[in-house]
């Protein structure tokens, strides 16, 4: 029996904020999408300025993982993030309220045929990818181009906010898994299902390895290797990115060959290895607000303990 509440029954007065901001959310995304966006820019830039804290997390992160570039060039950087993350905002409405004709108009997936050849097989597919801002827009485009897919979400502290995300990308997804629900994603995979993952968050000790990320040790779920072995699933990676022109790109990768191996920290690397890759691409548009290199076991420094300087 679902515990899930319907969205219309959270009509306290304590929520009347959130749906006065999905109201105006709606109605910015009805605006041609270059203006859309510029309104997001223009979110993002107001969370740079007053959010001292995740300011700061993204500084640290990206002094961690570029520590080539200058002082002001990190600065910059994590600037463009903040603007991305507005636009992501836009992003997620236009994924859960655009029509089709938009979506396709503004999207391109390249290596396609990757994908549908996996699914080709008649054997379950994980869709593995990484937190990106460009995520759920381009997951409804993709949606458009296959068959129904299941994807994992991440429960909020808030049931209400939970409801809404996972609302928002069941207009993608034929269904959501919550994250440390493995014996469900293992029966969609087993029954020739799609199921959309992305295990690049940093994890508790259990169940993962330290893989550096861009050099620094980072905790890194092994759980893709063991889906892929129990649910006997091929891996597909996929990877989204906005373009300078405000359209959209998804690049899906071949299936992984030989995965996965048995050594579970090696098929983690790959995978890191490729999300690295793809975030060269496109830095600022990788979520670099969340302490991605936190849970490590001791002996290891606290990356985070000092952020007062960087607020």
């Amino acid at each position: 029996m679902s515990d899930r509440q319907p969205l219309s029954s959270y009509r306290a007065p304590r929520y009347w904020p959130v749906w006065i901001g999905v109201g105006a959310l709606r109605l910015v995304c009805s605006l041609p999408h270059r203006a859309a966006l510029a309104v997001g820019r223009t979110l993002g830039r107001l969370a740079h300025a007053l959010g001292g804290s995740r300011r700061a997390v993204a500084r640290r992160n990206i002094e961690l993982c570029f520590p080539d570039l200058s002082a002001d060039e990190r600065d910059a950087l994590a600037y463009r993030h903040f603007e991305a993350l507005g636009m992501a905002l836009i992003e997620m409405g236009v994924g859960r309220w655009g029509r089709v004709e938009r979506l396709q108009s503004l999207s391109t997936l390249v290596g396609l045929q990757n994908l549908r050849d996996a699914l080709a097989t008649g054997r379950g597919v994980i869709l593995l990818s990484a937190h990106f801002t460009t995520l759920e827009i381009m997951g409804r485009a993709l949606a458009e181009e296959i068959p129904p897919f299941d994807a994992v979400f991440r429960r909020n502290r808030s049931e209400f906010l939970t409801e809404l995300q996972r609302t928002g990308r069941e207009v993608s997804a034929d269904s959501t898994i919550e994250k440390r629900d493995i014996k469900k994603m293992v029966r969609a995979l087993r029954s020739g299902r799609a199921v959309w993952y992305a295990p690049d968050q940093s994890y508790d000790r259990k169940g993962a390895e330290v893989v550096p990320f861009f050099g620094v040790p980072s905790m890194h779920t092994t759980a893709t290797s063991t889906l892929a072995r129990l649910g006997d699933a091929l891996v597909v990676m996929f990877f989204p990115r906005r373009l300078e022109d405000s359209t959209y790109e998804m690049t899906l990768l071949p299936a992984l060959e030989n995965f996965p191996s048995d050594d579970a920290g090696a098929d983690a690397r790959r995978y890191v290895e490729a999300l690295e890759e793809h975030v060269r691409k496109c830095p600022e548009q990788y979520l670099w607000i969340h302490r991605k290199f936190k849970n490590l076991p001791d002996g290891h420094p606290d990356y985070y303990a000092d952020l007062d300087a960087l607020k």
